[in-house]
């Protein structure tokens, strides 16, 4: 099961606290750590986390600069972790925005949880799908027709997802807003939508499972008509 979580409500929960922001970032990281360890024990096989949005470079300054270091000293501190947990870390969307010490820090965590199989985290950083869909349109050219596979393909390459991006089950948006902020858009074609009210920093191990309990309730027909309702 492919799960993707929009973490959403970071900021607000530091402000409603009296804090500055960079604090309810701080703390959405802890989140992550929770979230990560609960999700395979859920029958979890690919988990995508939005982390920074090729929008959200248009925040203020050191708001941004908070981010790219916690992105940093986030993967720096949490590799040992994975390759003991057995989880495969990947970074996906644009690198070429990114400083050298994360980008470093990005490749050292690749390469080190490459064998990982309990699962995979896939990490969206500096991430838009629209972007990503016309580069993988360039890159295959206008003429001709073109398979969903090879697309697929084509924005897996673009978006340094390796072979194919995985089609995704479910997304969690956490924070109460309702709308998918340009993320996966491509792979949700068919993804169930699930919107927490609760802020990314109280996020827990037990809202993922009862999301993923939600998930499994759920009929899916990807346009299907079931045959009992045909007859």
């Amino acid at each position: 099961m492919h799960v993707a979580i929009i973490m959403d409500g970071n900021g607000r929960w530091a402000v409603r606290r009296g804090l500055p922001r960079g604090a309810g970032h701080r703390e959405g990281a802890q989140a992550v750590r929770r979230v990560v360890e609960a999700a395979p024990r859920l029958g979890v096989g690919t988990l995508t986390l939005y982390a920074f949005s090729g929008d959200n470079w248009q925040r203020p300054q050191s708001e941004v600069n908070t981010l790219m270091e916690l992105f940093r000293d986030y993967f720096r501190a949490e590799r040992e972790r994975y390759v003991d947990q057995g989880i495969r870390v990947s970074v996906i969307g644009r690198r070429d925005r990114l400083s050298p010490s994360l980008r470093t820090a990005v490749k050292a965590t690749e390469e080190a949880t490459a064998a990982g199989g309990a699962m995979h985290l896939r990490v969206a950083v500096d991430y838009s799908g629209r972007d990503l869909i016309v580069q993988a349109a360039r890159r295959l050219g206008a003429t001709g027709e073109i398979s969903r596979r090879e697309f697929s393909r084509a924005l897996a390459e673009v978006s340094h997802a390796g072979a194919e991006t995985p089609e995704v089950d479910l997304i969690i948006r956490s924070g109460g807003e309702q709308r998918l902020s340009d993320f996966l858009l491509w792979e949700s074609a068919y993804a169930e939508l699930l919107f927490c009210p609760k802020m990314w920093p109280d996020f827990t191990g037990v809202d993922l499972e009862m999301a993923v309990r939600e998930f499994r309730a759920r009929a899916r027909r990807f346009g299907v008509v079931p045959a009992a309702a045909a007859s």
